[in-house]
Parts: C-alpha cells; structure tokens; sequence
C-alpha cells in the first residue's frame, strides 16, 4: 500500500527576490525606497552643513518677534505691533477667505455656463462659448490685473455725497466704489446665539427632507414637491426664532464719513480683484467639466425619462446630473486646488495672503527662508488634501451604487 504525502515546501533562497516574479516587485520597491530615502538624506545633510558653515540654523523663533507691518484686509485683529505668528495666521485666513469664496463663485459660474454651452437657444451657446474660450486661454494674472483695473474707475466715496451725487447706494445699503465694496455687517446681540443654531438646524432639516423625497420618489414613484417646502423649513423656524428672541440680530449699514464710508464690511479692492478674477477664470474650466459630464450621459436617458411625463427641470436635477457627476467631480477637485494655489498671485494686486505675509514681507525682514518657505509649503499641503479628502467623499457619496 502506497502513502501519499504532501511535496517538501521549497526553501527560500536569496536569488528568489530577482528571479521569482512573487518577489522581484517588493525587490524594486525596496530598492527604489533606499535610494529615494539616500537621496532625501544627503540633501537634508548638504542643507545642514551649509547652514552650519554659514553660521546660521534652523529656528522659528522669529515667529514671536514683532511684525511691524500692517495688512489692509484682515478677519481678525491685527495692528503691526503684533507678532509674525498673527501676521501669519492672518495671512492663512485671507489665502483661506478668497479660495472659500473663489470655489463657491466658480462653481456656480461654471454649472451656469456648462449647461448654457448645451442650450438649444443659439445666442446663449455662442455666449456661453466666448465665455469658456477667452478666460480658459488667457493667464489668469492677466485676468487679476484687468478686473483690478476695472474696480479702479468705479465712483470714488465723494461721489455719494452731496444734495445730488454722482453715484446711489444700492438698496441704500451697499456702496460700489474705486476702494472697494461696503456692505451691512451684522450686529450680533444677546439671544443671536439661538437665532443662528436655529437657521443650521433648519438647514439640516431641509437637506433631510430632500434626501427623504429623493429616496421616497426612487423607492415608490411619488413625487413629493421640493421647492416650496425647502423654502419653509430653511426661512420659517429662523424668522419665528428671530421675533420671538427680541430681534437680537441687527444692521450696521456703511455711512459716508468724511472721504471714505465708515461700518459695515469693507471688501477692499484687493479681494474684489482677486476672488472675481479667480472665480471667472475657474468656472470657464468648471463649466467644461460639467459639459463633458452632461454630454457622457447617453441621449436615451434623456428620452427615456421625458417619455414618462418628466419635465426638463425634472430630467437635469434627477436623471442627468446625479449620473454625470461622477465625471464632473474628479476634474472640478483639481480646479478646486488651482485655484487654491492660484490664490498666491494675490500679492500683484496687494492683498495679503500667507504668501504676502510668510512668504513676503516677514521673508524680507528676517531673511529666514528655509523657515518660511517650508512653512508654506506645509500650508499649501494641508489645504490641498484636505480639499481633496472633502470633495473625494462627497464623490464616493454621489457615485452611482450598483444593485
């Protein structure tokens, strides 16, 4: 009677890592590793003894000495007395404040021009068209020095007064001049805490009703309206809080004083410059995501769903846009951090962002480099994958869910 058994496991051998293909590529990685790590080593050990021989090192303790600068737009208090921490840290909301508004603004611009380039209406399409062409083949530093220029020749702040001015107020409370935009600042008095937890209540509750009358129209076919009641829920609750609290939210409206407009906000020329230049330059490269996205949805969806009664605003908002924002979204992430990092061209129009203030002034007046270049670095690093990490949720939110 023969007894089988199992063969001897083979013994590992060292020739293995080049010759066995289950092996070789942990070989390379490996190896690509060492060198990449001998490669980094030797430029940081060159870096140190030039230092060294130079007499310098690497200290960040310039940070706690006085600035001595001021910045023309800031979201918090900032005189030149303080250190180039706060200068820093003001210069990091202002790069933050200008990509907020730019990504928001470029987003609604490009969705609006996206879709107009597919209109039937010949006019829109060829509007839609010159728009797209000439800010996506013209330098976006160019666009900043343009709309700059633009603001410059608006009416100065003597032209609103007077028994008859040369220029209005609009609505009587915001003010287009050549310094800048001046709008009503809200005046947060006791009880606004509640008003304001309220209204983001309110907010999550509307956003909750769609998903509920999306999922319920998916899961059953009844359609249940969604303009009006999202008006309801976002408003209502926060007017009633509003009232029943005693108004505790007022107005600072801008009033001319003197040569220039005191209270309110005043968004400087700088910013003006800066966000809308941005925004418009991004939004032409949105709007052909977006008309790329549209367009890789077959045609027969479209039909499909107009055959069973859909109106067109029904079609785009239902059937259209949630399959070819899978397409739309990879590319808008990478518009997203451009214009991020477009953001540092903010200094040819003198508004302060961290590569003004890090990267510029407090550069110049300390001559520490290495410190501050690496600390933009590590700026622009963080804002970007945390962009990236943000929006590559919502697109694993969005994409189409096989059953």
């Amino acid at each position: 009677m023969t007894a089988y058994t199992d063969p001897p496991k083979e013994s590992f051998q060292l020739s293995q890592l080049i010759h066995d293909t289950r092996y070789r590529s942990y070989t390379f990685q490996f190896i690509a590793l060492v060198l990449l790590l001998a490669g980094v080593g030797y430029l940081l050990s060159n870096l140190f003894e030039n230092l060294r021989n130079a007499g310098l090192s690497i200290s960040y303790g310039f940070l706690g000495q006085p600035a001595g600068y001021d910045i023309n737009q800031t979201l918090i208090d900032y005189t030149n007395q303080d250190t180039h921490m706060r200068a820093s840290v003001v210069g990091v909301l202002n790069t933050l404040l200008v990509a907020f508004l730019g990504c928001i603004t470029a987003t609604i611009l490009g969705v609006f021009a996206g879709v107009g380039r597919l209109s039937k209406n010949w006019l829109v399409a060829k509007l839609m068209s010159v728009y797209v062409e000439a800010f996506r083949n013209v330098p976006v530093l160019i666009w900043i020095l343009i709309i700059s220029t633009i603001v410059t020749i608006m009416p100065s702040p003597r032209a609103f007064k007077g028994e008859t001015p040369d220029a209005e107020m609009l609505f009587g409370m915001v003010a287009f001049t050549n310094r800048g935009v001046y709008i009503p600042k809200p005046v947060w008095n006791e009880g606004s805490a509640v008003v304001v937890a309220v209204f983001v209540l309110s907010v999550i509750g509307m956003f909750a009703y769609r998903a509920y009358a999306k999922k319920l129209l998916f899961n059953t076919g009844k359609l249940l309206p969604m303009g009006w009641p999202s008006l309801v829920i976002l408003f209502v609750p926060a007017v009633l809080a509003f009232f029943v609290m005693g108004r505790p939210i007022g107005i600072d409206i801008p009033k001319l004083g003197g040569f220039n407009f005191t209270g309110g906000i005043d968004l400087q020329r700088p910013l003006i410059a800066l966000w809308l230049a941005l925004s418009i330059y991004t939004g032409a490269f949105i709007a052909e995501n977006v008309r790329a996205g549209i367009q890789a949805i077959s045609r027969g969806q479209t039909e499909a769903a107009a055959s069973l009664g859909l109106r067109p605003g029904r079609i785009m908002s239902l059937v259209i846009l949630p399959q070819a924002l899978r397409v739309i979204i990879p590319p808008v992430i990478s518009q997203y951090l451009n214009l991020t990092k477009n953001s540092s061209l903010a200094i040819a129009v003198g508004y302060m962002d961290l590569t003004g203030t890090l990267g510029g002034i407090t550069l110049n007046q300390t001559g520490r480099a290495i410190e501050c270049v690496l600390l933009l670095m590590l700026f622009y690093l963080i804002i970007s994958l945390s962009i990236s990490a943000i929006m590559n949720a919502y697109n694993n939110r969005v994409k189409l869910k096989e059953r």
